[in-house]
Order: structure tokens, then C-alpha cells, then sequence
């Protein structure tokens, strides 16, 4: 199979700052992926050590961990729960070959990572997926327990996409493997809450709509009006974070939980 790099993924191997640099304490973390290749994130805890919850962030498709520093601190600093950022092969500090395939592998390991290395209860991992993310996060939720799924500018499948961007044919080589959230939404029982920019020129929120009325699970969808892609958390603004937070208290009162202040 020919690469996908450069036309489905754009990985940047120089990290371009640390949570440090956003005043977050944090802990390097190098672990390995399904496949054993050498993985890298960040680990950032919770405000207060008691706090059980971990958000699992499965980024999207360029850039590495470094690029989503803002981001990092106003989802900390409004919510009370441990991050957990890691990069997918190729991308910063992770070594490998980037491939959907591989995807794959990291995901399962950075889920691994916190339950057999952190012990962390599955049922205390948040899991949050934005673009490309969304079909991981999607993939470990339909395999695995969690506390809840936050899906962000979330895609329908990768055929789907790759006919957005080849009207003409789509090459061969893209379609020996490939993400499909649509039939993989069906099997999370976990809640779900769709976060969608109302003008999102990459991922159309028709796609979005079309996962949503799929699930089969508590669900619920938040608009950002006037927002594009990669700007919903600004855009946002307090109502973002609202969002959030109202589905963060259901999550933890279905699990039976402490419901945050």
C-alpha cells in the first residue's frame, strides 16, 4: 500500500512547546502501541489528586500534540479531570510510519496505557475524538467500557471523505483501509455528545447529523454557531465549555459519581 501521508495525514515531528509553556504541570509519557511501536504524550493531572476521571484525546490528522497547547488548557481549566494528549506514529516525539492501519494500533495502546499502566478504572475515561480522532475514539467505544464519548467535527466514513476530495475516483490504494464511524456508532452504549461548527469547511455537519441519528445510545448535539473547523473551542466560548460540563455531571451521576463543582 502506497503512503497516505500528504493526502489523508500531515504529521509535524518539531514539538512547537510543552504544557509548561500553558502553566500545566505534566508528565512525559513514552508507551508503546498495539504493535509495539514507541508512542509519546503528555499526561496532565487533575487539579485535585482525588479527581478520577481522565479525558483519552485522540487528535486530528496534522500537527502534533504541541498544536493543540490552547486547546489543552481551557478543557483543564474548565473541567475537573486528568488529560491525557498523545501523538499517533510519525507525529512529534511517537516513532513509526504513519497509516490508518497504524491509527489503529495507537489508539488501542494509549487505551491500554491508562488501564494497565495508570490502572485507571475504564469507566473513569472520558474518551474525546476531534476530526480524523473522532473514528479512534469511536473504535475503542464500540470494543470497550468508558465513562463517555465526546465526538468533535466527527466524519461519517472514509470513503465519504475521500469523495468530498476525489469527485473524479478515489485512488485505489486509499481505500485498502479506511474509518467507518457510521457503522461503528451503533456499538457504543457509553453517552454520546456531538460537538459540530456550524460552518465547518472540512467535515459537513450533515455527516455529523447522520452519526447522531445512528447512535443508539444517551446522545446529545451542540451546535457552535459562526464557527469553522478548527475554531469551535474559541468561537465557543462559555457555551462550549457549558456543554461540556453539563455532559461530564451526566456521565459521572450515570456512573455514580462524584458530580464536579
Amino acid at each position: 500500500m502506497g503512503s497516505e501521508k500528504g493526502i489523508v495525514f500531515f504529521p509535524t515531528r518539531e514539538l512547537e512547546g510543552t504544557p509548561e509553556d500553558v502553566q500545566l504541570p505534566h508528565e512525559n509519557v513514552f508507551f508503546p502501541a498495539a504493535d509495539g511501536t514507541r508512542l509519546h504524550g503528555w499526561f496532565v493531572p487533575a487539579a485535585r489528586p482525588e479527581v478520577r476521571t481522565t479525558l483519552l484525546w485522540f487528535h486530528g490528522n496534522a500537527g502534533n500534540i504541541s498544536h493543540r497547547l490552547d486547546n489543552l488548557a481551557l478543557l483543564h481549566r474548565h473541567l475537573d479531570l486528568s488529560i491525557f494528549i498523545f501523538d499517533y506514529r510519525e507525529f512529534g516525539l511517537s516513532a513509526g510510519s504513519i497509516s490508518k492501519a497504524g491509527t489503529y494500533h495507537d489508539a488501542r495502546g494509549a487505551w491500554s496505557y491508562l488501564v494497565e499502566e495508570r490502572y485507571i478504572d475504564p469507566r473513569d475515561i472520558l474518551l474525546f475524538g476531534r476530526s480524523l480522532g473522532t473514528a479512534l475514539a469511536v473504535f475503542i467505544a464500540s470494543a470497550e467500557p468508558c465513562l463517555g464519548v465526546v465526538l468533535e467535527a466527527a466524519f461519517t466514513s472514509s470513503r465519504d471523505m475521500l469523495t468530498r476530495y476525489f469527485p473524479w475516483g478515489i485512488p485505489a490504494r486509499l481505500l485498502e483501509s479506511g474509518y467507518d464511524n457510521l457503522s461503528n456508532i451503533e456499538k457504543i452504549h457509553a453517552p454520546v455528545l456531538f460537538i459540530h461548527a456550524e460552518h465547518d469547511e472540512a467535515i459537513p455537519v450533515e455527516m455529523a447529523e447522520r452519526l447522531y441519528r445512528r447512535a443508539k445510545t444517551e446522545k446529545s448535539f451542540h451546535l457552535v454557531t459562526g464557527a469553522s473547523h478548527n475554531d469551535t473551542y474559541i468561537v465557543g466560548g462559555r457555551a462550549y465549555f457549558n456543554q461540556w460540563q453539563v455532559f461530564l455531571d451526566e456521565c459521572l451521576r450515570r456512573r455514580g459519581g462524584a458530580i464536579s463543582a
